[in-house]
């Protein structure tokens, strides 16, 4: 975070000497959660939506494959239509992996979250014992 603060100019001054002390720093960074959080519940929310529309993808996918198997022993004349199904089944195999990463991602935010949460309930708990809370602060 020192980085990329340092990178946009917005460094501030740390240290024993330093007018910004920690509880400074503490607001700042529960500031800046409170304005990452509807960022990271999007993302979380559209993750979701992707993960629903990849599931009925895969099941639309395996009927499709079914269909074109049943059509394929039905069928008089010789259509080969393995190929096709074999494209499909190749096409599933990639929404699930794809699925799977997305499964691991949206746990991994969830998780990040929580952290995030816990480490504000505990800044600010920190903060209130010690009697410097400010009165206005951005958290809820």
């Amino acid at each position: 975070m020192a980085a990329a603060a340092a990178t946009s100019g917005l460094a501030a001054p740390s240290g024993p000497g330093s007018p910004v002390g920690p509880a400074a720093r503490d607001l700042f960074a529960e500031g800046l959660l409170e304005f990452l959080r509807p960022a990271v519940r999007q993302l979380d929310s559209h993750v979701h939506a992707v993960r629903e529309s990849q599931v009925e993808l895969r099941e639309h996918i395996d009927s499709l494959a079914t269909e074109l198997c049943r059509i394929n022993e039905d069928q008089k004349v010789a259509l080969d239509l393995d190929p096709y199904v074999k494209k499909l089944l190749n096409a599933r195999r990639r929404v699930v992996l794809v699925n799977n990463i997305l499964q691991n991602t949206q746990e991994r935010l969830r998780r990040l979250n929580h952290s995030v949460a816990k480490e504000t309930a505990r800044r600010k708990a920190m903060l209130e014992a010690s009697g410097s809370y400010p009165q206005g602060s951005p958290s809820k």
